[in-house]
């Protein structure tokens, strides 16, 4: 009676590379060998570019000594313009013997959004806001004076009655309206 093998239990692909399958066909070999040399190219461009450009490009192709990015947008090929010297001369220190960089503006590559940093504010208590009223003492009349004037208005507890700003209109120099040529 012949037994069949049987398959491990677990994850039939623990060990082996994920897309290792794709070396059994010389045709399919060829296109892994294609997309690893792409990808090892865009980490070299990587690291010559500011970390805000970093994920506005893909390499299109490589042909003889031209380097072919597809780029996000048109004012992202513009600043790459102004830094292909140093990233050419990135691509030549990490070994690759390419002498020009054409780009190719592909409107769908969506550029990453910079995460922002949380926000870091707090209440100000009444230390904070005695510093702020002895500094209304000492400002001269004007926009930085009313500025204080509201915050601490903004700040204290309402009685009822309407802040009034540092200074007055007629203290205040005003700024001169722009004039427009027709």
């Amino acid at each position: 009676m012949a037994t069949t093998p049987r398959r491990p239990l677990g994850n039939p692909t623990k060990g082996a590379h994920l897309i290792g399958w794709l070396g059994h066909d010389t045709q399919t070999a060829s296109v892994l060998a294609t997309a690893q040399l792409h990808l090892k190219l865009r980490g070299v461009v990587e690291q010559a570019l500011p970390a805000a450009m970093r994920g506005a490009f893909d390499v299109l192709k490589i042909e003889q000594s031209t380097l072919t990015l597809m780029v996000s947008s048109a004012a992202f090929a513009a600043k790459f313009r102004q830094l292909a010297p140093r990233v050419i001369t990135q691509i030549q220190a990490a070994g690759w013997n390419l002498l020009e960089i054409k780009l190719r503006v592909q409107g769908g590559l969506g550029i990453p959004v910079a995460a922002q940093p949380p926000r870091e504010a707090r209440a100000l208590d009444q230390q904070d806001l005695k510093t702020f009223e002895a500094l209304t003492h000492q400002l001269r009349p004007g926009p930085l004076a009313d500025a204080v004037a509201r915050l601490l208005a903004h700040h204290q507890p309402s009685q009822g009655q309407e802040p009034r700003p540092a200074s007055t209109r007629g203290e205040t120099p005003e700024v001169p309206a722009r004039q427009t040529h027709k």
